[in-house]
């Protein structure tokens, strides 16, 4: 399954007109890039939603019950799915991963509906490293559900695929660095 042509196009388009800066910008890795990707800027926006749900719709193997990854990142692009899956007669739960484990109220760090047994699709706005989608994955094994895809709406580092298959997880990118006109981070660190 893959984005049908049509909508990867519209939502690199879209990434390029709101979420992509150019500039000097230091990443959570610590360090420098001369292009920044604010993908929130795609994902919150109404008809980013629409695009982002239609592509990672596209891509969500039938059998996936919920969706979701590590908060704030992942929030905008479960939901606006979900909710968009519902319409369309597709149920499709949604949650969060808290940072930490809340310690009132139910606790743990799974906000929102996830079951035991789900089969689950990871994303996140945009990875570097992909070290948050490999910690969401993390936490929703811990709760008894399958992550059977990782689906990060952009990849700008190119190194999530190599971890993620290390633990038997596919990764789907919607879009990826070179897609928007840039290097991958681990192509621009190896040449440093």
């Amino acid at each position: 399954m893959s984005v049908p042509p049509e909508v990867h196009r519209a939502l690199v388009e879209h990434l390029l007109r709101h979420a992509v800066r150019r500039g000097d910008f230091v990443l959570k890795s610590g360090r420098r890039s001369n292009w920044f990707v604010d993908a929130k800027q795609t994902t919150c926006r109404p008809d980013g939603m629409l695009l982002v749900a239609d592509a990672i719709l596209a891509v969500l193997p039938d059998d996936v019950t919920a969706i979701g990854g590590l908060t704030m990142g992942a929030d905008a692009a479960a939901f606006a799915t979900a909710a968009i899956a519902a319409v369309r007669g597709r149920p499709l739960k949604a949650f969060s991963v808290r940072k930490e484990e809340k310690g009132h109220g139910a606790g743990g760090r799974i906000a929102g509906a996830l079951d035991p047994g789900d089969r689950v699709a990871i994303t996140e706005d945009a990875v570097t490293r992909g070290v948050s989608m490999l910690e969401a994955a993390e936490v929703v094994r811990a709760h008894g559900a399958e992550v059977v895809l990782l689906v990060p709406v952009v990849d700008r580092g190119g190194t999530v695929g190599e971890m993620a298959a290390e633990l038997g997880i596919p990764l789907r990118p919607l879009v990826t660095a070179p897609d928007l006109g840039f290097p991958y981070e681990r192509d621009v660190a190896a040449t440093s």
